[in-house]
């Protein structure tokens, strides 16, 4: 499996819906275009949430891994400010 490298990593494991979603739009409006940012959820809400939620504002999702430990890491670019 090849790794995608990422600009900024956000852990969201703490955090309950809606902050999941609002901590990652934060962290992303300070990305520059192009940049991808890392983020790790947990299973359950967020990870049904958060990455439809990244899709709807128009960013690129990558890849969502399941780290086998009742989290994902999602890989976002960013494609627009």
């Amino acid at each position: 499996m090849v790794d995608i490298k990422y600009d900024e990593f956000l852990d969201i494991t703490d955090k309950v819906c809606p902050l999941t979603f609002v901590k990652a739009k934060v962290t992303l409006d300070e990305l520059d275009v192009g940049q991808v940012l890392a983020i790790r959820m947990n299973d359950g809400e967020p990870v049904q949430n958060v990455p439809r939620s990244i899709k709807d504002e128009g960013q690129q999702i990558l890849k969502l891994q399941n780290n086998e430990d009742g989290t994902y890491t999602m890989y976002v670019r960013k494609l627009e400010k």
